[in-house]
């Protein structure tokens, strides 16, 4: 019989060989554009602080403050005596920003989406994903015990078959950007869809919130969706707010539902009072300061047509995430490896995280870079390219 020792060290050893095996950096500063790293400091293309609000002296005053009025931890689950003032506002704050009756807070967007999927569903029902979902909704729609299928990424057509084909009560779960391509799903077409089926959509919009939108309300906003459209929308506090935890927001049945019944929400410690603070101050300049939503989307521009001009098979996005495209596992730790040297940390996404000979390189640019960081970015992946 093998025992756990040798299980787990025969996985370790595969990974290994196969250019697999994860390892953590530790950073010795904030989040920024500029970090430090074993006492060097790298110029920061690998972090979803898409707005450079992670280090903002106006979040930190916020969570400083509150961290004295409130103490450090929150004590308790939500339900018990865990839910501070400082929660209530944000949570109210983000039911307004969405345009939705009510908002719910989680300690982490895993928790909101597999408490949301495993509280929506039961056996019988149908639960529709994109193929490139991220892995919260997969394991939220393969443990609620609900007929599970997934559909091509981003064909609708594929979608439309497969509700067609279901009966009963039936939920279409995709994200409003994919976090390892970069790409959006086609919303309103799903919407449009999800009306004619008598389905319910739902979309996480982690790395769409904050960042599209005219106000920053997210992937659904910009594209002129609304809470009949989209029932369930679920974003995440830690990247374009800078912060932690997550969200749901729908109306007063859908909260009300979740605080009920939703095991992620009813076990879990809330998470402090001060990181809500913290969060409701980003969201503020989220809304005072549009000139940083702006200034992304012109460094995206800016590093596409650079991209261009040297040839880099970047993938299809006009996000925040600009992945380029390697291939190979070996190829992209490689690449990773150069432009460190070079002073630019740039994370290789391999599998099982995206799918076989797909591995790449994950640009994250952010509010925070400067026109010039992005050059050299450009400069440096040229001569990576050329090597």
């Amino acid at each position: 019989m093998v025992g756990f020792e040798q299980r787990l060290g025969a996985v370790l050893a595969e990974r290994r060989q196969q250019g697999l095996y994860r390892q953590r950096l530790t950073l010795e500063s904030a989040q920024g554009p500029v970090v430090r790293v074993d006492g060097k400091e790298y110029l920061n293309f690998c972090s979803n602080d898409y707005l450079g609000l992670a280090a903002h002296p106006k979040v930190i005053e916020s969570f400083q403050r509150a961290a004295s009025a409130y103490g450090v931890g929150s004590g308790a689950s939500h339900l018990v005596c865990g839910h501070s003032h400082p929660h209530r506002a944000l949570e109210e704050a983000l039911a307004e920003l969405t345009g939705r009756g009510r908002a719910l807070l989680f300690s982490s967007g895993f928790a909101a989406n597999t408490g949301t999927l495993t509280t929506l569903l039961q056996p019988g029902d149908h639960v529709f994903q994109d193929r490139l979902n991220h892995a919260s909704l997969l394991d939220g729609g393969l443990h609620s015990g609900a007929r599970f299928r997934r559909f091509a990424h981003n064909d609708v057509a594929d979608l439309q078959r497969r509700l067609a084909a279901a009966q009963g009560l039936k939920l279409v779960v995709v994200d409003g950007v994919f976090s390892m391509d970069g790409d959006s799903a086609p919303l309103a077409r799903l919407a449009a869809l999800c009306r004619r089926e008598q389905a319910w959509l739902m979309v996480d919009d982690a790395h769409g919130f904050g960042v599209m939108g005219d106000n920053g309300a997210g992937s659904v906003q910009a594209a002129g969706l609304g809470s009949g459209d989209v029932p369930v929308l679920m974003a995440t506090l830690g990247k374009a707010l800078g912060s932690a935890g997550a969200f749901v927001a729908g109306d007063e049945l859908l909260i009300e539902g979740l605080i009920q019944q939703a095991r992620n929400y009813i076990y879990t410690t809330a998470i402090p009072p001060a990181v809500a603070a913290a969060a409701l101050t980003a969201l503020h300049l989220l809304r005072e300061e549009s000139w940083r939503r702006e200034h992304l989307h012109q460094l995206i521009a800016r590093f596409r047509r650079g991209a261009a001009e040297l040839g880099l098979a970047l993938m299809h996005s006009n996000s925040a995430i600009q992945p380029l495209l390697c291939g190979e596992a070996a190829r992209a730790v490689e690449l990773s490896r150069q432009l460190r040297e070079r002073g630019l940390l740039i994370g290789a996404i391999r599998p099982p995280t995206v799918p076989a000979g797909t591995s790449r390189l994950r640009i994250t640019l952010s509010a925070g870079h400067s026109e010039q960081q992005v050059d050299r970015l450009l400069e440096e992946l040229g001569r990576c390219q050329c090597s």
